[in-house]
């Protein structure tokens, strides 16, 4: 009997969009947008801490290790347990140095010895004219250097200075390329940590590690936390000019997220509203005679809650849909990247649809349920 009631609820429901699909394709359409963008942003909304992190790492390291606890140097031992103590893949580079002052055509400079390849990862806006060093004997020279020597890739510049033990040498290197940051290392030769040490000698220790990972606010201190009780010895400090300007562009974006996703809720739920509304008014001569045979207000409520509900059902199934590739446009648009389709977005906006729908529904409903049989029937 109860499966009867519920089939025959069903065909009720059913019989009742069909006759009337026209005008409630306006509020479906309405519910299938409102479910698109909320679907679309949430998915950008989750997604942009990853993408505007993979972004920023190309204005360099957002983290710098230094020596802590009366240390005058990080070890290599220190760096791989600070390393360590991080997730493999939310380390992006990290590139050690060693400096020294040396002499180039009797002028003082900074000479740095460093890993090429993790200074490479870490500070992806390093301009080089010509090629990264790719063997022993080979430099990166600063831009201000070049201007005052003449010198171009291809070159060869000799660094003179004395090692640990106070020897004096004198070197010449190729240049391999020009390097162009706008900052202090435009003043600096690069050279590898192998020839700085073949150089200046002494024991293997790194004066300062730049560090860049994929995290941010909370998470980037946590981080940060995690490397000073790892390994001993060491103190990460936050760069604050890239973590402040992060937090500041995601906070900025967040908020324009939820102000969007409140406005399109708002419009999606005065549309239906009014789709509801009209059909009510055109439905009331079928609620009074229905009132009339004996049916509830319970019933005629139930019958106007399922056409919402698979109308909120339908438009949510198809805005979660919609909503991913709309987050995947705009995700190659700005960053020239795909997203992955995040499975709890589903029930989330068809949950979503639902209420909203839902709610939107329920003046319409209230007005159904005031019908008087008597005064509809009469033709009044």
């Amino acid at each position: 009997m109860q499966v009867k009631r519920s089939m025959f609820y069903l065909r009720t429901v059913l019989a009742s969009l069909v006759r009337r699909r026209s005008r409630l394709l306006v509020a479906l359409l309405s519910i299938t947008i409102g479910a698109t963008i909320l679907s679309g942003l949430v998915t950008i909304f989750y997604d942009i801490p990853r993408q505007m992190g993979q972004e920023f790492r190309s204005y360099g390291a957002n983290m710098v290790l230094l020596p802590a606890n009366g240390s005058t140097a990080i070890d290599p031992g220190q760096l791989e347990d600070a390393l360590g103590a991080l997730p493999a893949d939310d380390v992006v580079g990290a590139a050690p140095y060693r400096y020294d002052t040396v002499a180039v055509n009797d002028l003082p400079f900074i000479l740095a010895g460093t890993d090429f390849a993790g200074a490479r990862a870490s500070s992806p806006f390093w301009g080089v004219t010509g090629e990264w060093p790719s063997g022993r004997n080979q430099a990166l020279v600063g831009r201000e250097i070049a201007n005052t020597f003449r010198l171009e890739a291809g070159k060869s510049v000799t660094v003179s200075g004395t090692d640990s033990a106070g020897t004096p040498f004198e070197q010449p290197f190729r240049v391999a390329g020009i390097v162009q940051t706008g900052g202090q290392e435009e003043t600096f030769v690069f050279i590898s940590l192998d020839d700085y040490g073949t150089l200046i000698g002494g024991q293997e220790a790194f004066d300062v590690v730049d560090l860049s990972v994929t995290a941010s606010g909370t998470g980037l201190e946590e981080m940060a936390a995690a490397i000073e009780q790892g390994a001993e010895g060491v103190s990460a400090q936050l760069v604050r000019r890239v973590t402040q300007s992060e937090d500041t562009v995601l906070s900025k974006l967040r908020s324009l997220v939820y102000l969007v996703t409140v406005v399109v809720l708002v419009l999606t739920m005065i549309c239906v509203a009014t789709t509801m509304m009209a059909v009510v008014a055109e439905r009331r001569r079928e609620i009074g005679l229905r009132k009339a045979l004996g049916a509830s207000n319970g019933s005629v409520v139930l019958n106007f809650l399922g056409e919402c509900l698979g109308m909120g059902l339908l438009g949510g199934a198809l805005g979660s849909l919609l909503g991913f590739g709309l987050a995947e446009l705009v995700s190659l648009q700005v960053f020239n990247r795909t997203i992955d389709f995040p499975l709890a977005i589903v029930p989330l906006t068809i949950a979503s649809s639902l209420a909203i729908t839902t709610l939107a529904c329920l003046l319409p409903v209230r007005n159904a349920t005031r019908i008087d049989p008597a005064v509809v029937l009469k033709g009044e």
